[in-house]
């Protein structure tokens, strides 16, 4: 006989903490089986079988297991795609709910639309909720109801009505034995998953050390005084009303601020989901892109000859990392001196950075080439030299990144920045005024 349970599915909030879903469904009148589905549409998109984040989740989901098993229970792991799993699934227990968090990219809100209505027809309620974000759609609006799409106005809104309520943690730990109780599940190897073991080492989830140099030295790289939380962000392996009630006990009013802006760039991405293939301010689709593949080549393998470009691009092959102010300067770079189209380099940075998440990348793309919601005006034209004289004054984070900078005989810059300065100025107005 089928046992009834609930079901709570994890996807980008890989913890056992203060987790609103999983919160949700252990106070609800069955046990609860927690699932997590490797999704092949997903996994089948990764060209690289030694993929860090692959690694990354494995590892967490170990560690969740290791965690589980304490408490007499198990994480069921599914590979397949959700249309594959979920019947098999239902098939074997007889699921009265599911519970799940938000998830607010495309594919996401088309897997959970579809998977909603499949479960509606097994008369099975799916129940979702928010996150992954502190106020998400709209929770922060302008007076008439519509989406913010300025930063400051928004932000100060979002400072305005943080309070304890929306900081307060979810106390899962009172609630986990009911967790459905049940021998090991088999835990898949990765080589069943088509991956490797990757090497990359992954950043510390302790974050707060790092809180008072980030307020003071967040802009120079070398200093490594950013907190390389957004990786545990993605995943969900920190709470953000955990990260941002420790933000405001610490005074971190600028790293504050980031989250700010990560709730902003969701916000912009479920109100405007267009963004993910069209600029926000539809006249830049029409600049005439020169998309040079050789020069896209050089700029992908830090070869531009300007040397906290190539030092950035370095960096993020070497680490799945680069640092912010470097982000917007590769950036402003690839859009502006060499005419690449921004979703080029968005693409880019979707292959290989370990802290990925479209919405905030989608909008950093988008504010260095002047194209989004609240971007960069397209005359702003980043001078890579003046930016790392600026922010890298000793050459230590280019000489540790592109250390053939230290040598006369570098790589010469494939443009020269007055002209391309010029040139991007002509193409710009063109485009915007055509």
């Amino acid at each position: 006989m089928k046992k009834n349970i609930n079901i709570c599915w994890l996807r980008r909030d890989l913890r056992l903490n203060d987790h609103a879903a999983l919160y949700h469904a252990l106070k609800g009148e069955l046990p609860v089986l927690l699932l997590f589905i490797f999704d092949r549409k997903i996994l089948d998109d990764l060209n690289d079988k030694k993929d860090a984040r692959v690694t990354f989740i494995y590892q967490q989901l170990q560690q969740m297991e290791k965690e589980l098993q304490q408490k007499g229970s198990s994480l069921l792991i599914k590979y397949g795609t959700p249309e594959e799993v979920w019947p098999e699934i239902i098939e074997t227990y007889a699921v009265k709910e599911v519970y799940t968090n938000h998830d607010y990219e495309p594919y996401a809100l088309e897997r959970d639309d579809s998977l909603s209505e499949f479960l509606r027809t097994e008369t099975i309620s799916f129940k979702t909720y928010k996150d992954q974000v502190i106020f998400e759609k709209d929770e922060i609006t302008k007076a008439d109801g519509k989406p913010y799409t300025v930063f400051t106005p928004y932000f100060r809104q979002w400072h305005k009505k943080l309070n304890d309520f929306y900081l307060k943690a979810y106390p899962v730990e009172k609630y986990l034995s009911n967790l459905f109780q049940t021998k090991p599940f088999a835990f898949p190897k990765l080589s069943s998953l088509g991956f490797e073991k990757s090497d990359q080492n992954f950043p510390s989830a302790n974050f707060e050390r790092k809180l008072a140099a980030y307020e003071e030295r967040r802009d120079f790289p070398f200093d490594d005084a950013t907190t390389h939380i957004g990786l545990h962000f993605r995943f969900g392996t920190v709470s953000i009303r955990e990260a941002a009630a420790k933000a405001i006990s610490a005074k971190a009013d600028k790293w504050l601020s980031e989250l700010a802006w990560r709730d902003f760039y969701m916000m912009i991405l479920s109100h405007f989901p267009q963004i993910t293939t069209q600029s926000f301010k539809p006249a830049y689709d029409n600049i005439r892109w020169i998309n040079n593949e050789k020069d896209f080549e050089a700029w992908k393998n830090g070869k531009t000859g300007y040397p906290i470009v190539d030092a950035g691009m370095n960096q993020l092959n070497q680490t799945g990392y680069m640092h912010n102010r470097v982000r917007m300067i590769v950036g402003s770079f690839l859009t502006k001196h060499l005419l690449i189209d921004w979703r080029w380099g968005e693409a880019y940075f979707a292959e290989k950075l370990l802290d990925y998440e479209m919405a905030s990348n989608v909008g950093g793309w988008q504010w260095a080439c002047g194209c989004g919601n609240d971007a960069a005006p397209y005359f702003r034209v980043f001078n890579p030299e003046l930016q790392a004289k600026k922010f890298d004054p000793e050459n230590k984070y280019i000489y540790k990144w592109a250390p053939e900078y230290k040598h006369p005989q570098h790589t010469q810059p494939i443009v020269e920045h007055t002209f391309a300065r010029d040139r991007i100025l002509k193409v710009f107005k063109e485009a915007l005024n055509s």
